[in-house]
């Protein structure tokens, strides 16, 4: 990792220089002679354009140790030392040039005490927002030299509030964000959860960090990964999407990091797994939470070392590649279960996007509902005797009051079920609830919040819920009962079967049987 220093040369700085730190070395020659930090180089900003006293106190950093090689002077003309815009404006453009001179190992360190106050606000802004890694340095005389704890978290705390006051102005420059991203365009949404979310997302996809994104199933945490991936440096690099929970066990370690020839039965070549594959671009482990512990141990060691090695061979390999995670677990309940590495998941939630359901998604779902509608026509017109079609005013309420238990996904398959079976130009309200599976009529919520008394038996409820589990996991694995018990957390595909028989479901899958 590259760390690159940068601060505004200060009038104390330059009065250092004079007096030849006869009565302080002033700031920054305080944190550059110091052996704390072993910086690339120093980015010194000065607005002092036209002062003498500059390339003197060059000179005399030369003099105390500070080679002049390592020392970046940019001079950057402002109106007013105190106006926050041109700070930010010229401070965020040189972190950037520096940024792409340097390469992908770039760490930014950002002194705060040198220059004015509204220098060093502008440092903490870029430091706790858009370049989140960055190390933030204060000194003083009295204290001497330190990194500056700062209490608070303006992704978390300040943007939500700004935002709640409708300051776009004060929170976009806060965000850093440009005008437009194009990544994200396919992401529809308008509601305020949905807007901090994506920005969040923006923030990380710049950044080389490990990403992991949390939401129920069926919230779009794919398309998310691949949004953050093509706003990415890395976007010209494969993005490769591994479904953990549909690896076979004793096969997980050869698919993500490959096997040698002979290495075990059927092993007739040599085999590249999917962290060679994804080499210079992103790999997504989906349903990170169904790793065994086995192949948690060693997906560890690649991301703390940045190495594989592939079963059974006896050497390394470097392996260049961000892993954004994804999970519709609680790790947090996983790890205290002992199900999940506590290492892992702390090494794995660096940056964290957890995406809502569809109900808290206010104001989104009618735009979701025309888009994919417009999607399904799009597909479907490529069949000739199929009908472009609209929504009547009833069948619009009647979609807009669906829990959506299964959330965009659910959706879509929906309109795609709906457009299919609705002969005519207009889907009305019958099209649309002849069409909505029975499995999801109700939210799970709405069931397990019947009133006591009257007609409710407790073992009836129980059994709905977990028939509407048993038929949601189902119908996301196609059937297959080896992949939709994991997602149940039953310990076989025998026993989510004989659920099935208990619950009477088992005549309904016959053709869902394990595979041997």
């Amino acid at each position: 990792m590259k760390l690159i220093y940068f601060a505004w040369i200060g009038e104390t700085d330059l009065k250092a220089g004079e007096a030849k730190g006869m009565n302080g070395v002033g700031p920054i020659a305080s944190v550059l002679t110091l052996k704390t930090w072993s910086f690339e180089k120093a980015v010194l900003l000065c607005n002092y354009t036209n002062d003498s006293r500059v390339d003197s106190y060059i000179a005399w950093l030369e003099d105390v140790g500070i080679t002049r090689q390592t020392i970046d002077l940019r001079k950057v003309p402002l109106s007013s030392p105190i106006d926050y815009r041109e700070i930010y404006e010229s401070a965020i453009q040189i972190v950037e040039e520096v940024s792409h001179e340097t390469g992908k190992d770039f760490r930014p360190a950002f002194h705060l005490n040198p220059g004015t106050g509204a220098m060093q606000a502008i440092w903490i802004l870029l430091g706790k927002g858009r370049f989140l890694d960055a190390k933030l340095i204060q000194s003083s005389p009295q204290r001497g030299v330190g990194e500056a704890d700062i209490p608070f978290d303006i992704q978390a705390e300040i943007i939500p509030a700004i935002k709640r006051r409708n300051d776009d102005s004060l929170a976009r420059l806060i965000d850093a964000l440009p005008e437009e991203a194009p990544e994200f365009e396919l992401i529809i949404h308008s509601s305020d959860v949905m807007k901090e979310v994506v920005a969040r997302a923006r923030h990380v996809a710049s950044r080389d960090l490990t990403v992991l994104i949390q939401g129920d199933s069926g919230t779009g945490k794919e398309e998310f990964a691949k949004a953050i991936h093509k706003a990415s440096r890395r976007s010209g690099g494969a993005f490769i999407p591994v479904n953990c929970g549909a690896i076979p066990t004793e096969l997980v370690e050869s698919v993500l990091f490959g096997h040698k020839r002979g290495s075990f039965t059927g092993a007739d070549s040599d085999h590249s797994g999917y962290f060679e594959n994804a080499r210079g671009g992103t790999l997504f482990l989906d349903e990170i939470g169904e790793l065994p512990k086995n192949a948690q141990v060693k997906l560890l060691r690649v991301l703390q070392e940045g190495k594989i090695q592939r079963v059974g061979d006896i050497k390394e390999n470097p392996v260049d590649v961000r892993v954004i995670a994804a999970t519709n677990r609680d790790l947090a309940d996983e790890v205290s279960e002992n199900r999940f590495r506590f290492d892992l998941y702390h090494r794995i939630a660096v940056a964290i996007i957890k995406l809502p359901p569809l109900r808290e998604r206010k104001g989104d779902l009618r735009l979701l509902i025309d888009h994919m509608l417009g999607k399904v026509n799009d597909s479907l017109t490529e069949e000739m005797t199929y009908k472009r079609k609209k929504l009547s005013v009833k069948a619009v309420k009647a979609l807009l009051e669906h829990t959506w238990p299964g959330n965009v996904r659910e959706l879509y398959n929906t309109l795609i079920r709906i457009c299919l079976w609705t002969p005519g130009y207009t889907i009305d309200l019958e099209d649309v609830r002849n069409n909505i599976l029975p499995a999801t009529k109700n939210s799970y919520d709405q069931m397990a919040g019947k009133e006591l008394g009257g007609d409710f038996r407790l073992n009836e409820t129980l059994q709905e819920i977990e028939r509407r589990y048993i038929q949601q996991a189902l119908d996301e694995t196609i059937g297959h009962l080896g992949h939709a018990h994991r997602l149940l957390g039953l310990n076989s595909p025998e026993a989510l079967s004989y659920r099935m028989k208990v619950l009477g479901m088992a005549n309904q899958h016959k053709t869902c049987k394990p595979k041997l």
